[in-house]
């Protein structure tokens, strides 16, 4: 479904990754690793079209997209939740939502679209007239989850979803995300919670410093010695 090449990406003239390979099979839930400062972000931003790539090739259900622009990469339902939720506060729950539809491949299916995000979290529907930035932490990710799945993505891409957020509310967002990827939707993870992370993934990679150092089965890496020292402080 993605295969990404040789990827080189960074910020200006500051190269931050440095010929990053991954790939997302259809149906996959993928986590990318790492430290703070390793890359995970700005793969993700440059899958994503918000910063143009150095390098390499962004190869999504068969087409390269390097370069095509990030409101067409939306259209072929590459998603990405991006960090800090970023929902419009002042708009209300439901409005926010039917921004989510705007792709013109999302817009016939807003309304069943609508009725599958308020199931997946029926507390957005209580609140759906509320105003986005009253809402708990926790109900801004799930509206931020809510509005991607409201653009049909084929892949969604979250960016540290759990930050900031409790527990509790850590372990139902990511049960909510199996469900997600039991309803056909692939996932590519970046996440602080490595151990959450490596339940749920079935791959995972290694960033460290712009390269990928290691990749493979997720239950297996959650296993090894020096990634549970690494990033689980086992």
């Amino acid at each position: 479904m993605l295969r990404v090449e040789n990827l080189a990406a960074g910020y200006g003239p500051i190269q931050v990754l440095w010929g990053v390979s991954i790939a997302v099979e259809r149906g996959e839930i993928v986590t990318l690793l790492g430290a703070n400062g390793a890359g995970k972000t700005t793969t993700i931003r440059t899958l994503a079209g918000e910063i143009p790539a150095m390098g390499g090739r962004i190869e999504f259900l068969g087409e390269d997209i390097a370069g095509i622009g990030a409101h067409r990469i939306v259209e072929r339902g590459l998603i990405e939740i991006p960090e800090g939720r970023q929902i419009w506060g002042t708009l209300s729950v439901d409005d926010n939502l039917d921004l989510g539809a705007y792709a013109r491949r999302a817009r016939p299916h807003r309304a069943a679209s609508k009725e599958w995000v308020y199931a997946l979290f029926p507390v957005l529907a209580e609140r759906r007239r509320a105003l986005a930035r009253n809402l708990s932490g926790g109900q801004q990710q799930m509206l931020a989850i809510g509005r991607a799945l409201m653009s049909k993505p084929v892949l969604l891409m979250l960016d540290e979803p759990s930050l900031g957020l409790a527990p509790r509310v850590v372990e139902e967002m990511f049960e909510t995300l199996l469900r997600v990827n039991e309803e056909g939707i692939s996932i590519l993870l970046v996440e602080q919670n490595v151990d959450f992370a490596l339940r749920i993934a079935d791959r995972a990679y290694v960033l460290e410093h712009g390269h990928v150092t290691r990749e493979g089965d997720a239950a297996a890496l959650r296993a090894s010695d020096d990634v549970r020292a690494a990033y689980l402080g086992l």
